[in-house]
């Protein structure tokens, strides 16, 4: 099946440079000094990259931080939690836009 997604293109990110190296390059440096162990552990990071990887649904970022995850030594009990927590966070902010809709309507009502 066809799919504009290709998995075998995951491997290739790092060929980004290609067309603009010096960009490419900070980006790279930036992500490895974000997922460097800090204030949170490499483990706590992939886990929170696993659940907004859910909320932007990017099947790239799903599949490298699914691996991540599992190396790391998550369980599927724990990556399955922060996916629903990334799920009802943006479940809570399209409800709460809710409001905007309502007090919208009440006005247009007057």
């Amino acid at each position: 099946m066809q799919t504009y997604y290709n998995p075998e293109d995951l491997k290739k990110f790092g060929n980004i440079s290609e067309f603009q190296k010096e960009l490419a390059d900070k980006f790279f440096s930036y992500y490895s000094s974000v997922f460097a162990e800090g204030a949170l552990t490499a483990r706590e990071k992939s886990l929170i990259a696993l659940a907004v990887s859910h909320t932007v649904q990017c099947p790239y970022c799903i599949d490298a931080y699914t691996s991540d995850t599992l190396e790391k030594g998550c369980s599927e009990a724990e990556m399955m939690e922060a996916v629903h927590v990334a799920a009802a966070i943006r479940g809570g902010a399209s409800l709460v836009h809710g409001v905007q809709m309502m007090n919208k309507a009440k006005e247009l009502s007057m």
